[in-house]
């Protein structure tokens, strides 16, 4: 945690501690949830440590496209580990307490890894943009030096931004009531809680955000109608199906990040939406990073060749 962050960490707020209320209250569904969420949270963890090894292990795969791979399984795993062991706590202790501070640790370092995949996956969108419009200048356009940079910019971007959310978070009152609606510290169901003035959050979340969104999409959308528009030109039926083969995946993982994400974030004003944003949220918190390996394994034939290779070694 950053100096800064330790020393705005002391606010006037007489609640020590939180309660998360997690998933649901009811206790025939306790375990059932508590036995899925771990073969869950247990798939997540081998998918993501096994990619990222099959990635080290192979040198057919130091390219930039599995540089940045290898970059969305770590945040996947990073992120997962933020939220997913205290939410199996919830399913089996009576009350899952968690203090002020660890509540905004959870809180900063949950957006900072969501934040990073934002910008993870919009420098994965340029970078196939450069492979298939501009194949000859690619090796020279995303040489390991660029390739670094970008990814040294994703994590700033998702620091500061995060670091952002969570200060004006710290700013904040809260009284008497300490139950929160979730089972994770977020934004909104921790402004739900607040009785200071909110309003300055809720715009400094639309804005940050909603810039974010634009900037990223954007992005994205306009390389892959380049990559489009560079398709149909293409004479040849090989060059198509090699195009689309490495875009793809990547396509499946955008629409699952962005779809998912806004289901769960778009602003829950009531104590309604927000029971409801985290319903959605948890397809976005555990969905999305157990399925983002399946993904690039399943429809991937380097990952596969690379697969076989590490079998029959570990095998020999």
């Amino acid at each position: 945690m950053p100096h800064m962050m330790q020393l705005t960490m002391k606010n006037d707020s007489s609640v020590s501690e939180f309660i998360l209320m997690g998933l649901t209250d009811q206790p025939e569904l306790q375990l059932p949830l508590f036995v899925l969420f771990l073969v869950n949270y247990t798939a997540t963890v081998i998918g993501n440590l096994s990619l990222m090894n099959l990635i080290c292990l192979n040198s057919n795969l130091h390219t930039p496209m599995y540089f940045f791979i290898f970059n969305l399984s770590f945040i996947d795993f990073c992120y997962s580990l933020v939220f997913t062991p205290k939410m199996l706590m919830s399913f089996v202790l009576e009350n899952n307490t968690i203090s002020f501070r660890g509540c905004m640790s959870q809180l900063f370092f949950f957006l900072f890894f969501v934040n990073s995949e934002s910008y993870v996956l919009t420098a994965m969108a340029y970078d196939r943009y450069v492979a298939i419009c501009q194949p000859l200048l690619y090796k020279v356009v995303m040489s390991p030096k660029i390739c670094c940079l970008l990814i040294f910019g994703t994590y700033m971007m998702g620091f500061v931004s995060a670091l952002f959310h969570t200060s004006f978070m710290i700013r904040l009152s809260f009284c008497d009531f300490n139950v929160i609606n979730h089972y994770m510290c977020d934004i909104f169901p921790l402004l739900q809680l607040s009785c200071s003035n909110t309003h300055m959050n809720e715009l400094v979340h639309s804005a940050v955000v909603g810039a974010a969104i634009i900037v990223c999409c954007l992005i994205i959308f306009i390389s892959y109608a380049m990559i489009l528009f560079n398709i149909i030109h293409m004479s040849s039926g090989k060059g198509w199906s090699k195009a689309l083969g490495t875009c793809g995946s990547h396509i499946v993982t955008v629409c699952l990040f962005y779809v998912t994400g806004l289901l769960a974030y778009v602003k829950p004003s009531s104590a309604a939406t927000v029971g409801q944003g985290k319903i959605f949220s948890v397809f976005y918190t555990f969905l999305v990073p157990m399925l983002n390996p399946l993904i690039y394994s399943l429809r991937n034939k380097d990952v596969k060749l690379a697969m076989k290779k590490t079998w029959k070694r570990l095998t020999s």
